[in-house]
């Protein structure tokens, strides 16, 4: 044992793979400074064959509170439904015990079951107790990515049926939606006529737009509800896929999105409509998007430069007017 005395404190020193080793143990008694510099011999000699001290597991309850919630919290810091789902499911987690103080690495099958019995038996649906166990998957993924479990852990299982919600139109709330919508291009259409008879284009002369395809929202929404199409797939229609009484749909990842939808009439009705003389390019192209105020500046300050120059450029010069 290389230990020796400065002041009061107690050092040791050793050499380790031609490498000084040096350092205070903090100690007044010989004893206790020879027992450190012991272990610290042990520590090093285990490191090289590969041996580590094994890490705590936190519990699921301290995982919780330390790092999933502040991670979800960091991520999701602008949604506020996203957070209240989160801090509910942690809540239902952790308010079953055998759960909450489990090691993360250690859930088991039965404390599983368990809290599933426990769920069940307060009339959960399926539904809410798989949000919940989809919660406690995401959170032990999240301590395999950040090294605070070392071996493999038990998979988790959603529970079997359950129930989907598919919200379905009624005849009536469709009907309202494309009246609604009609009624939104009619009130295009009026504006734009209160236009024509306004000061601007009677005794200014300055024309207004006119609107760019009023009845688009109706249209497209009948589309969508009797062919069933995504609004992707309408957007990006050709009048040359519109043929022998059928939509012919020839993208898409998978040979189902790749298919060919009858014209339903309501539709072929209004398509008949729309279409022009000499049909080419997309039959619905997407709608324009609102203009930043970015750009609505910029547009300003291109349209005061013009005018800048245009006057700069009416304007007689000095050398014109003494000539």
């Amino acid at each position: 044992m290389a230990v020796y005395r400065r002041g009061r404190v107690w050092w040791y020193r050793f050499t380790w793979n031609g490498r000084a080793i040096r350092e205070s143990t903090k100690q007044t008694n010989k004893r206790v400074a020879e027992q450190i510099e012991a272990a610290h011999k042990t520590s090093l000699a285990k490191g090289e064959v590969g041996i580590r001290q094994k890490k705590r597991i936190p519990t699921v309850a301290e995982f919780a509170e330390k790092d999933f919630l502040p991670h979800v919290r960091s991520r999701f810091a602008d949604k506020r439904s996203t957070l209240a789902y989160y801090d509910i499911q942690v809540r239902h987690l952790t308010g079953y015990p055998p759960l909450a103080s489990a090691p993360v690495d250690a859930v088991t099958p039965e404390i599983i079951s368990g809290f599933v019995d426990k769920r069940r038996a307060a009339e959960y649906e399926v539904s809410s107790i798989n949000r919940a166990l989809q919660v406690l998957r995401r959170m032990r993924r999240l301590a395999v990515e950040r090294g605070r479990v070392e071996k493999a852990m038990v998979p988790i299982s959603l529970l079997p049926g359950e129930r989907r919600r598919e919200r379905v139109l009624s005849p009536a709330e469709e009907a309202a939606y494309l009246e609604a919508a009609h009624a939104i291009g009619e009130k295009m259409l009026d504006a734009h006529t209160h236009a024509l008879n306004g000061i601007r284009a009677t005794k200014r002369g300055q024309r207004p737009n006119e609107p760019e395809d009023p009845f688009r929202m109706r249209d497209v929404a009948s589309i969508l509800l009797d062919c069933g199409l995504r609004p992707e797939e309408c957007y990006r229609l050709e009048w040359e896929q519109i043929r022998d009484g059928a939509m012919h749909i020839p993208f898409g990842k998978t040979e189902n999105a790749r298919r060919s939808i009858p014209l339903a009439n309501r539709v072929a009705a209004l398509l008949d409509v729309r279409k022009p003389p000499r049909p080419r390019g997309g039959s619905f192209p997407p709608p324009p998007r609102a203009a930043t105020s970015s750009s609505r500046h910029s547009r300003s300050r291109t349209r005061k430069r013009a005018e800048s120059r245009a006057s700069n450029t009416s304007r007689p010069t000095r050398s014109a007017i003494h000539a």
